[in-house]
């Protein structure tokens, strides 16, 4: 077989993978330049049988000619099961794996990408990959704090605005140097700033960037609200496969939490609707009528949702309607009894906790 028909990208972070596939895939078009014989597979698999389906599509797409008779440009976006998660480790998705590999071997005129995230770098599979492939592991070909300054910079750049002395370490701080989220954040302050650009400051930071902890947390934070067991069972995995505390993280499902409780409460009240984008003087006209409840209405703190960006709480307004108010009240509940468990228990045991919580919380009422 040739490397130059089968390229591998791998790491860490979601959005270098993914960043670095997408100009492996916009390097090849020119050689495929018919829409149809360009293709991209959604990897992201919860079960085996998804492995499964996700390979044999991508099987069948580079067997398939294209409009002039050539072959294919294949591209497995985000495959997430060549890991130690649940349906990483399954027997079904190993044989599946090994099953691919003739076909692999025998790309002839179709080029092939795999863009993996995260991965288990031990896997017999990224070995295979490592030997018969174009390989580049991002994670080792730049620091995670470098390429997130590198990104962060370039996406600014690119919109006409500029981060203050100190700034960018700010932000990186508040959110752990998260590539996408890092990219993602930049893009809203720089919409606010309007089309003439301006400077990114701290003080804008502060003001715009909600205080959700999630750079380390960022799948499993959103994975446990989604109402998608398998993806927030196997994003629990990922956590704790990876060393990271389970203190922050419920610290975080609590704070995350406690505001959603307070949007359920006002969307039952009719005060917000599901569907609506809350804008910042909508926001502050409920702070003030309701402002009693608080013993600092302005202070900036998850107990008080009128002090959060409207822009973070429209992102979870999607999540309220899948749980009633008694619902999260329980889960809050919950998360604290989870704690004391963590305190009280060896750090081994930590993942077996959270799992318990995500199955209860995704249990039918």
């Amino acid at each position: 077989m040739s490397k130059d028909s089968l390229f591998a990208v791998l790491g860490d972070d979601d959005y270098l993978v993914r960043k670095r596939a997408k100009e492996i895939f916009d390097q090849h078009t020119e050689e495929f330049q018919d829409d149809l014989s360009r293709e991209i597979i959604d990897g992201r698999a919860d079960r085996v049988d998804d492995v499964e389906r996700i390979l044999q599509e991508a099987k069948t797409a580079g067997q398939t000619l294209s409009l002039f008779g050539g072959g294919k440009l294949v591209w497995i976006n985000e495959a997430n099961f060549i890991n130690q998660t649940k349906t990483g480790a399954a027997q079904g998705s190993k044989t599946a794996l090994e099953a691919f590999k003739p076909f692999l071997e025998n790309l002839g005129e179709t080029k092939l990408i795999f863009s993996i995230c995260p991965v288990h770098r031990n896997h017999s599979f990224v070995k295979w990959l490592q030997k018969n492939s174009k390989y580049e592991d991002v994670a080792k070909n730049e620091k995670e704090d470098v390429a997130f300054r590198r990104l962060v910079q370039e996406t600014a750049k690119d919109l006409g605005v500029s981060f203050e002395s100190g700034a960018l370490e700010y932000l990186a701080g508040k959110i752990g140097a998260h590539s996408r989220l890092g990219v993602e954040e930049t893009r809203k302050l720089a919409s606010y700033l309007g089309p003439d650009g301006g400077t990114i400051t701290e003080q804008l930071i502060i003001e715009m960037v909600p205080d959700f902890g999630e750079g380390d947390f960022f799948e499993a934070s959103e994975a446990f609200f989604s109402g998608k067991l398998d993806w927030a069972t196997d994003s629990i995995d990922r956590h704790f496969f990876h060393g990271k505390d389970a203190r922050p993280l419920l610290a975080t499902l609590q704070n995350r939490n406690r505001l959603l409780i307070q949007l359920r409460v006002l969307m039952d009240g009719g005060e917000i609707s599901p569907n609506q984008r809350l804008s910042k003087d909508q926001l502050e006209n409920l702070g003030r009528k309701h402002a009693r409840h608080f013993a600092d209405p302005t202070e900036k703190t998850t107990l008080n949702l009128f002090s959060q960006n409207p822009w973070f709480l429209g992102r979870l307004l999607p999540l309220v309607q899948k749980f009633s108010a008694r619902r999260l009240i329980d889960l809050q509940a919950g998360l604290i009894e989870a704690f004391e468990q963590v305190l009280g228990r060896p750090k081994e045991q930590h993942a077996a906790i959270f799992k318990n919580l995500v199955v209860r919380t995704h249990s039918p009422n």
